[in-house]
Parts: C-alpha cells; sequence; structure tokens
C-alpha cells in the first residue's frame, strides 16, 4: 500500500474546489452559510489511492462508494464501505483512507460545512447503508447536477442552489426511510393518519384501529408517542380541531354546521372540544379574539 499509495489523478475524475469563504457576501446569504461545500468530486476506479490528514480536516468529509471496496480509519475504527454505502468523517478528526487493492473504489466525495451540521447525524462515524438502487440513483443525479451547476459562474443563486442539493443528498442518505423496522413502524402510522383524515366525519377509538390495521393497541400508542409525542386518540381531536379552524376561517358555515361535518351531533359538545383543544371557543376563534 504505501509503495503504491497515491492522492489522487484518476481517469474521468471530476473535481471541483468550490471558493466558498473567499466570496463573503455570497457565502453570509443564511440559505448559503447553513450548509455549504468546499470541494467535490468523482474518483472512478480509484487504483492506490489513498488520503492521510494527521490533524483531521476543517470540514466534514462525506464519501459515497459507487463500486468497490475502500477502507477508512477513524476514532481508532477501521470501517470497510462497499457499493451504495456512504461514511462521513466528522471535522477535525484524525483520518486516513483508501482503496481496496483487489477491489478499488469508485467514490463521489464532499467537503462540507456550515451552521446546519449539527443537525445531521455526523458526530459518532458509521457505515450508511442506502437501501434502495432507486436511492442509489438518486443520490449519483444529485452529485451530477453539483457538477453541471460548478461549471457555471459564481453568483449567488448558484451558491444557494448548491448548497440546498447538498441538503438533499445528506437527507437523502440520513434521513429518507431506509427499509428496516423503523420504516415499517413510519409506514403504519402514516396509514393510520391517512385512514385518520379520510375519517374526519366519524368518532374513532382504539378498538377502530385494531380492527382496521390488525395491530396491537399497545402498538399503536407506543408509535404514535414515538413519532407525534401524544396518543392516537389525542392527536386525532387535534386533527379535527385544525380542521373545524380551517373551516371556521374560511367559510360561513355555523359552529352547528361544522361540528356536524366533523361527527360532533352535540353543538356544546363539539365547542367543548374546540376550547379543550383552542383554548377558546369557535366562535371567538372565527372573530379572532
Amino acid at each position: 500500500m504505501e509503495e503504491n499509495k497515491k492522492q489522487d489523478g484518476f481517469k474521468d475524475e471530476e473535481f471541483f474546489v468550490i471558493p466558498t469563504e473567499s466570496f463573503s457576501p455570497l457565502a453570509q446569504h443564511p440559505l448559503v452559510r447553513g450548509l455549504y461545500l468546499t470541494d467535490v468530486g468523482f474518483f472512478p476506479h480509484a487504483l492506490h489511492h489513498y488520503r492521510e490528514r494527521k490533524e483531521g480536516a476543517d470540514a466534514c468529509i462525506l464519501i459515497y462508494c459507487t463500486q468497490g471496496e475502500g477502507y477508512i480509519h477513524v476514532g481508532g475504527k477501521v470501517y470497510t464501505i462497499h457499493r451504495q454505502e456512504a461514511f462521513c468523517i466528522p471535522i477535525h478528526e484524525r483520518h486516513r483512507y483508501y482503496a481496496s487493492q483487489t477491489d478499488p473504489w469508485s467514490i463521489l466525495w464532499v467537503h462540507f460545512k456550515g451552521e446546519n451540521v449539527r443537525y445531521f447525524p455526523l458526530d459518532q462515524p458509521k457505515v450508511v447503508k442506502v437501501a434502495s438502487q432507486a436511492a442509489d440513483n438518486r443520490i449519483m443525479t444529485l452529485f451530477q447536477i453539483l457538477f453541471r451547476v460548478l461549471r457555471r459562474n459564481y453568483t449567488q443563486g448558484n451558491f444557494i442552489y448548491i448548497s440546498q442539493v447538498l441538503s438533499l443528498i445528506l437527507s437523502e442518505i440520513y434521513f429518507r426511510e431506509q427499509g428496516d423496522g423503523t420504516g415499517k413502524q413510519n409506514r403504519h402510522i402514516t396509514d393510520m393518519v391517512h385512514y385518520m383524515y379520510r375519517h374526519l366525519d366519524r368518532p374513532l377509538d382504539l378498538t377502530t384501529l385494531e380492527k382496521e390495521f390488525h395491530l396491537s393497541r399497545s402498538y399503536i400508542n407506543a408509535v404514535f408517542k414515538k413519532y407525534a409525542g401524544r396518543s392516537p386518540i389525542d392527536f386525532f381531536l387535534n386533527i379535527k380541531m385544525q380542521e373545524a379552524c380551517k373551516l371556521l376561517r374560511s367559510t360561513k358555515r355555523t359552529v352547528q354546521e361544522i361540528g356536524a361535518e366533523l361527527g360532533y351531533e352535540d353543538p356544546f359538545y363539539f365547542s367543548r372540544a374546540f376550547r379543550k383543544v383552542m383554548g377558546v371557543s369557535p366562535r371567538k376563534y372565527r372573530d379572532g379574539e
């Protein structure tokens, strides 16, 4: 490895250095300073690729492997990454990385920093598997968009644009639903919320949800508590009252008519439920009090 190590210079590579910080007025725009690139590139079939930074880098380094295999040393551990896997080296973290000699990686990579870096789960290094070919295609398309824009002029609009594309790349890797148990929970709560919106004109209880979705009462409660911070019945009540607010402000229907549309035969019961959630009566809400 030491005899053949190579920093860069690969056939058909793409490589851009973005002087964001040198364009101070452009870099200070809120949509730029939150998350911006300093370097980005693509190294295909990067045989003998090797990089070591004993003092770390002054930016986070995201590496996305499109083919082959490579190794990343950081935090006293060695991580192996393969096709459709990503790894982010935290800012200022000592590291070294290199391609496999037998199956060298092809990598898309970007150095980035900004105020919004802290909102992504990057502090604890880990290999992230991109679950589907569609997600892999999206990531590669987003990098191609970056490359196309970076061949153009340094303008405020282009700086904003590439910052937003970078945010999409990170969100695709770290936040988009993955094919695991958490994804199933997300699907369940999404389906139940869609069901609630289709049945705002009816009462709802846990027995109905159990029968409709073939899920246990305890599981339904746990999923809503995890993702919505409240019970499913409280959640349903809140979206009913949000709909009531919309109808009160955008229509001339009476309070009784709106209550009936939302499944409340008794207008006084509807008013009490509305006041419980919104803190004022439906009439006072409509009057803007």
